[in-house]
């Protein structure tokens, strides 16, 4: 009798180095199917991506005599229906390494073998799975260097060809149409992201190589600076599965060796480094699934946190009164992404300016980032506060005002996104409230009325994160 396999979609959208559906396509009749769960829950901004990466799969999987069937509901019950309905013998997916589904598919997993139906787990998301790597002790690294060093020694897989032909596309049953997923907007406010991104999997690799071609030369110099556009522009391609993380790390590795130039192989290493933090902060996740909602390190729990809501708020809608953290915010707001230097200072603020606890901030990212990934989001999140692995101290306050100057030095990424302060004068655009009068007339400001005053005093609110730090550490 031919096999027949359901194979899981989740966070995988692509044909190319899909080794669940690969293996499938080779091992009987495939079945790809896609439950929308909402015991998972998702942002706004992610939804709008993961309705088009759906449709980007279905139109892939039509042109080769199937289909992606589309269901919605708790996933153990839906794969379970399916089998029962279309005598299925095994389930196939790509490992999901969220804690939650990671724990609802290992569920599901114990109940499907107990019914005799064979389950088989692949990696796909990640260069190497997460429990590889240990130190000599057999526990688990904290630090990212000696990390990094570890990973450098590990062979990495090679990417595994595209699937050209899958059988059972006669057979399948009928899906619900994405639309009833409900996964775009009421309020039509997408039309900015729309015009700025492509979310298909053809999309991923037209960026990716648009990257390397045009700005991977300068990207080590380039990266910090949000009006440069250094930045790869990667990250929800890759949150979503729409592009092998292996395969970029060999088709650089094989350009740095053809080119064997030492300036190109500095940018090649320094871009790796980042695919090794995202290794990083997955291995955390999987190590400490509970950084999702507590600090990693524990005297964080009495950290004087304050839960001013109002604050929060005027954070969330780039209303500060500190241009280069409301220009980070509202870039955010209207496009689903935000520079990783604008993260860091955003993120400095709320935690350290503000003491709105982290959680907070990590929820408001998890909702409003197109490249919204749960491993990224909780390390960045515990990073900043001081509180996780490897993490900044917490007597690193980032200067909101200075950090607008190094990295914004003319202000033209605070225009962009501030453009109430498109007239001021490079002199003031990173601290208007010291510009005389006739600088702001001239201008068109009136401080507290078209922009709003700081809210905070950076020097006072350094002292008073400070002083909270020294509280909490009573309690150690």
């Amino acid at each position: 009798m031919q096999n027949k396999i359901i194979v899981m979609f989740q966070k995988d959208f692509r044909l190319y180095d899909n080794p669940a559906l690969f293996e499938a396509a080779q091992s009987g009749e495939v079945v790809p199917v896609y439950v929308h769960d909402e015991t998972f829950s998702m942002g706004s901004a992610s939804k709008w991506w993961l309705h088009h990466a759906i449709i980007d799969v279905q139109k892939q999987l039509e042109a080769l005599g199937s289909t992606l069937i589309i269901r919605k509901g708790n996933t153990q019950e839906e794969i379970l229906s399916l089998i029962e309905q279309l005598g299925i013998t095994a389930v196939y997916w790509n490992i999901c390494y969220d804690p939650e589904r990671l724990q609802s598919n290992q569920k599901m997993k114990m109940m499907l073998e107990d019914k005799g139906i064979i389950c088989k787990e692949f990696n796909s998301h990640l260069l190497l799975e997460p429990w590889i790597i240990k130190k000599k002790d057999n526990t688990e690294y904290k630090v990212f260097t000696p990390f990094y060093n570890a990973f450098q020694k590990q062979v990495i897989p090679k990417p595994i060809s595209k699937v050209q032909r899958i059988k059972g596309g006669n057979s399948l049953p009928a899906s619900l149409s994405v639309s009833k997923l409900h996964l775009l907007p009421t309020i039509p406010w997408t039309s900015h992201i729309e015009s700025m991104w492509e979310p298909t999997e053809e999309g991923a690799y037209k960026t990716c190589k648009k990257f390397f071609s045009s700005k991977l030369a300068s990207y080590s110099e380039g990266r910090d600076f949000p009006n440069e556009n250094a930045h790869s522009m990667l990250a929800p391609y890759l949150s979503f599965g729409q592009i092998s993380v292996r395969w970029m790390y060999h088709y650089l590795i094989n350009k740095s060796t053809e080119r064997q130039c030492s300036l190109f192989e500095k940018q090649v290493n320094s871009f790796i480094r980042q695919f090794i933090w995202r290794e990083f902060s997955y291995y955390l996740l999987y190590h400490y699934p509970f950084t999702v909602y507590k600090p990693l390190n524990k005297s964080f729990e009495h950290f004087p946190w304050n839960n001013e809501e109002e604050l929060l708020t005027v954070w969330q809608k780039g209303d500060t009164g500190y241009p280069f953290i409301d220009a980070g915010m509202r870039e955010l707001w209207q496009t689903g992404f935000m520079h990783n230097r604008a993260r860091m200072a955003v993120a400095s603020f709320l935690v350290k300016h503000l003491l709105i606890p982290w959680q907070e901030g990590a929820k408001w990212f998890m909702d409003t980032l197109l490249d919204a990934d749960i491993a990224n989001n909780t390390m960045g999140w515990q990073w900043v506060a001081g509180s996780g692995a490897d993490a900044s101290p917490y007597f690193r306050i980032f200067n909101p005002i200075t950090q607008g100057e190094k990295f914004d030095k003319d202000g033209e990424y605070i225009r962009k996104w501030v453009p109430e302060l498109r007239g001021m004068p490079n002199k003031y655009i990173h601290k208007p409230w010291e510009a005389p009068e006739h600088i702001l007339q001239k201008a068109n400001i009136k401080l507290g009325h078209t922009y709003p005053l700081p809210i905070v005093d950076h020097k006072a609110a350094r002292e008073r994160a400070l002083f909270a730090y020294k509280s909490m550490k009573e309690f150690v």
